[in-house]
Formats: C-alpha cells, structure tokens, sequence
C-alpha cells in the first residue's frame, strides 16, 4: 500500500508541475488596440485622434511653375519691368502647402481649428508664409483666414495674382468675425480687421502712422443656395497720416470707405461644374476694397514708360493740411467650363480705375486684364494648366511723357493636390 500511495503522489506531484509549466508558457492576453476610426461628421478626409473625441484632416498641395512677363504666382505688378536689368520678368518658382483641419463637437457649437503652412521658392529666394491660423467656435472666427469683405474667388478661374477684385484668399488677413445663419442659405457678418492688408500710401504725408491703429470695420449679407451664391458687402478703413510737422503736427484723420456686391451662378445646363462670376466694388480712401493687388507701376518697354500710382490719399494744404480721399471702382468676373473630368477651361477679365481730386493733375489711370486658362487632370489630384493673359495700362501722367502700355504674359503650372 506505501508504495501505491508513494506512486499516485508522486503522478500527481508531476501533473501539477507540467500544468504549472504550460500555464506559464501561455501568452498573457494584449490589451486591446486603439485602431484610427472614420469621423463622418465633417465629410470626407477627417478621422478622430486616437482617445479624443476631435476629428483631423490633414491636407495640402504642391506646385511648380514657370512665369513669362509676370512675377511670383503670375503677379502682373512690373516695376521697371521687360528689360534686361529686371530681375522679375520671368519667374521660376515651387510652392509646398500642408494644412490641418481639426473639430469637435461642445456645448456653444463646433469648435474648429485650421492651420495652413507653406514654404516657396521663386527664383532661388526662399520663403515661410502661413497664410492660414485660425479659431472658429459657434459663428466666431479669430485669427489669420480671409477677409469677409471677399466674395469673388480669383483661383477658381485663374492662376493669377489678383490686380482688381478684394479677394485675399493668397495671403489672408486677421479678423475678429461673427457670423450669423438667418435661414434658408442666408448669412450676415460682421468683423474687425487687419488695417495693414488694405493700406496703400498718403501721398504728401510721409505715408501712414507706423503699425495698426483702428481695425477695419466690414460686413456683408450673403446667400448660398443650389443656384449659386450672391453677396452685398461694406467697410470702413481709416486713414491716418504721420507728423507733417514732426513730432506734433498731423493731418486729421479721415474715413475710407467701400461698398461691393457679386454673383456666382452654377450652370450644370451646360456641364457638371460650370459657372460665372462677377464682383463690382467702389471705394473713397480704401482703394485695396478696389485692388487687392493695387500698388505703383512703373512700366518700361523699348523708350516709353507707363505709370500709375495707387494711394489712398493725398495731402492738399501746408502745415497740417488735410487728406483728399482717392477713388476707385472695379470689375471682375470668370466664367469656367467642363468639357469632361480630365479637361477645363476658363475665361475671365478685370477692369479698374483709379482717380484723383483736382489738385493732383493728370493722375488718373485705369489698368485691365483678359486672359483664358485651360486646365488637364490626367489622373485624379494631378492638374496641369496653361494660363495666357493680356494686359493693358491707360497711363497717368500722359503730360509728363509716359505713355499706354500693354503686354501679354503667361505661366505653365504642375499642381499635386493630395486633400482627400
């Protein structure tokens, strides 16, 4: 009998050791993964960050170009331009843009952020640009976005850098907006903004003071609807010279103002993406509600120059003096067609004038644009365009010697765009 019960004890003793052996052998159980979930709540791209409840969308682009008669981003803006000696008539130039789009859901509404980023070389010159760094909670938005005085969208027709026409969309500008949605597509806002990104010159005055003082006051009223979208729109800009009679003596402030109105229309009548738009502005002291591109020309070819200066003021009188506003008024419209995915073609045109009170003589001048890009995708995010465009100046100064100028210019593009 010992020697049984020595052996059953001893089978067992061995049972539970090789049980013992083999749990330890088996794999613990992993915690479980957190594996990147779809967000759908803001259309496509977005995706939540792991153990948020914030949904992200990474996007972005990368171009390359060449400009014939034109600067960066096919910029008509010459300056003793089509010579030799001009180091911007033609322009070579690579651009890289990266932008993040990140929302969720509280309490007062959305809440939003944007960032775009990008990085360009024209011409060997590199450069940092954020064109884009904004919050958006509810209706507000603060931060570096587009002005809401804007309506028309030069890119959707052009690879221009705008002349004529608000559209700030390139480069942006600071705002403090409210938006509100009164129903049925129908908006309204208001907004403070950055006075720098509409200032042109005071002439007589040493220019404007240093830095921002008021911030431009805009609004406007706008639909979207199936049809398209229409906008009103106004600002107030104040125009405030430095010391004439440094350091105590200025002339007093004055107002600038500008009113616009535009139009888009879809017309899938004609081909599934098609539309025409137009934009009409008129400005006293705020000439860049006018221009977003407005500056001075001074444009050379062979023996004759042609010119025209863009300030918001001039500065009538001695001592103090006082500002007489400048005026303008534009135009700008394009029109775009689908032949099929794979090719588009737009056409689009700008006019605009620029005139003076009657104590600057034979200051007046106009400045207009026609052009046609058309646009191939051979494959999905890949569009390759050529943009052709005539330009014409009606110079001022005509009793001083300069003269019209016109010229034609034109850009080829390679564009990747890898949003979703």
């Amino acid at each position: 009998m010992k020697m049984v019960k020595s052996l059953l004890l001893g089978t067992a003793a061995g049972l539970v050791a090789m049980s013992g052996a083999q749990a330890a052998d088996l794999p613990v159980k992993a915690k479980p993964v957190q594996y990147v979930k779809i967000c759908s709540l803001y259309g496509a791209g977005f995706y939540y960050i792991p153990g948020t409840d914030t949904c992200i969308k990474i996007g972005g682009w990368v171009r390359a170009e060449y400009n014939l008669n034109a600067g960066g981003s096919f910029n008509p803006h010459k300056v003793n331009g089509f010579t030799r000696a001009a180091p911007d008539e033609n322009a070579i130039r690579a651009r890289a843009m990266i932008t993040v789009d990140t929302r969720n859901q509280t309490e007062y509404g959305t809440l939003r952020s944007y960032i775009a980023s990008g990085w360009n070389t024209t011409n060997g010159a590199d450069a940092l640009y954020v064109p884009r760094a904004f919050v958006q909670l509810g209706g507000f938005t603060w931060g570096k976005a587009q002005s809401f005085y804007d309506f028309y969208n030069t890119p959707a027709y052009s690879n221009t850098t705008n002349v004529w026409g608000a559209d700030t969309g390139g480069g942006g500008d600071t705002v403090a907006a409210y938006t509100m949605q009164l129903g049925n597509g129908l908006s309204a806002t208001i907004s403070a903004e950055d006075p720098l990104t509409r200032r042109t010159a005071i002439v007589g005055a040493g220019g404007y003071i240093a830095g921002p003082y008021w911030p431009d006051l805009v609004a406007n009223l706008r639909v979207d609807q199936a049809w398209g979208s229409a906008q009103i729109m106004g600002a107030l800009h104040q125009v405030a010279a430095q010391y004439t009679v440094a350091p105590t003596v200025h002339p007093e402030d004055a107002w600038g103002w500008a009113i616009g109105a535009g139009v888009t229309v879809n017309l899938p009548m004609l081909g599934k993406g098609d539309s025409i738009s137009f934009e009409g502005d008129y400005t006293e002291g705020a000439l860049k509600y006018a221009g977003g591109g407005l500056g001075t020309f001074l444009i050379g070819q062979g023996g004759s120059v042609g010119t025209g200066v863009a300030a918001d003021a001039v500065l009538v009188g001695a001592g103090a003096g006082t500002l007489q506003l400048t005026k303008a008024y534009s135009i700008v419209g394009g029109f775009q067609h689908v032949w099929n995915p794979n090719w588009k073609t737009s056409l689009y045109g700008t006019y605009g004038k620029v005139m003076y009170a009657a104590p600057v003589v034979d200051s007046d001048w106009s400045y207009s644009q026609a052009g046609s890009r058309t646009v191939w995708t051979p494959v999905a995010n890949l569009d390759l365009s050529v943009d052709v465009m005539y330009n014409k100046l009606e110079s001022a100064g005509k009793t001083l010697g300069f003269t019209d100028q016109s010229w034609w210019q034109g850009m080829v593009r390679v564009q990747r765009n890898f949003w979703p």
